[in-house]
């Protein structure tokens, strides 16, 4: 390269670099308001959910919630919290149904999964089909296991068909069945959810090094052990994830089941927490437990994303 090109190529990358930041400083300032207000929405009810968890405001003590400070009592509904039976009662429910309906779904979503990876005739009826109960509204999936599981509904009809005797078991009225047939209702409603997820990353996955694994006579089995599956991970974590997540926020299947009952039988976090607000008008309690909530769950994002980063920096 000649001395004038060089010269030129010199005096051009200051130009290019005042260029970009030029750039970078304008799309800061076109992008500013749109932060401010995203910035808004998400610390301000978080931090007004922080302050009236520090009082014992409620609606009936006629006052406006900026004078909830009128009230302040500190950190004794976190203290309340601590020794509430009930709240860490409803907790471990919830966690058994994320602990028995996660792990199923995922497994009925991974197992369908690997069936729809190849073409078959009839695929994409059956994967309509198949995609139907994540399309139903929760509600009325609450309704529909609600019918299914009477004492004379088609599900003791069904067991009776097997048992060969009538059969009249009172699901949704006893409190060791009730929240069975909400778990059952829970995994028939997102299963497809987690088929989905996961159809989209084993289809994502590389076809040549399975060819090339095919060619080196590794079985299907050693294929999806040592190919498919690591290609997944963080595909998997994504959907355990959304649904670990979403087991907090069941409530409208649960509650047209079973309306928490029999008893505090169902009675979930989320049940909980409604009860707590629309009944007993505690609202400065529930802002604490939905506070603890909140930082439970963020904990759980927090590692999956951690994970999830540390999975892409090792491929």
């Amino acid at each position: 390269m000649s001395e004038m090109s060089m010269e030129k190529a010199e005096l051009a990358l200051p130009a290019t670099n005042d260029v970009i930041d030029e750039e970078v400083r304008l799309g800061f300032w076109l992008t500013l308001p749109a932060q401010c207000l995203v910035l808004f929405i998400a610390v301000f009810p978080i931090l007004m959910q922080l302050y009236i968890s520090m009082t014992d405001w409620s609606p009936l003590d006629g006052i406006p919630w900026y004078r909830a400070y009128e009230l302040w009592i500190g950190l004794i509904n976190y203290t309340d919290l601590a020794s509430d039976s009930r709240f860490w009662a409803a907790l471990w429910r919830t966690f058994v149904v994320m602990i028995v309906c996660v792990p199923i779904q995922f497994l009925l979503g991974l197992g369908l999964a690997v069936l729809f990876v190849d073409e078959f005739p009839g695929k994409r009826w059956f994967y309509s089909t198949l995609l139907v109960p994540m399309m139903v509204v929760p509600a009325v999936a609450g309704y529909m296991f609600f019918l299914l599981f009477q004492s004379g509904g088609p599900v003791n009809d069904l067991l009776s068909v097997f048992s060969s005797s009538p059969v009249r078991i009172a699901w949704l009225s006893d409190a060791s069945l009730a929240l069975v047939a909400v778990m059952a209702a829970d995994i028939w409603q997102w299963t497809p959810l987690m088929f989905l997820i996961l159809l989209a990353g084993m289809i994502s996955v590389p076809q040549d090094q399975q060819m090339a694994a095919v060619l080196l006579g590794a079985s299907w089995w050693r294929r999806f052990v040592t190919i498919v599956l690591p290609r997944m991970k963080t595909i998997i974590i994504i959907a355990l994830a959304i649904r670990t997540i979403e087991i907090f926020k069941i409530f409208d299947t649960l509650y047209i089941m079973t309306g928490g009952g029999p008893g505090v039988a169902t009675e979930t976090i989320s049940v909980y927490i409604y009860k707590v607000t629309q009944q007993d008008l505690i609202w400065g309690y529930v802002a604490a437990i939905a506070l603890v909530i909140l930082i439970v769950l963020s904990v759980v994002s927090a590692y999956a994303i951690s994970t999830m980063s540390k999975g892409a920096k090792v491929r």
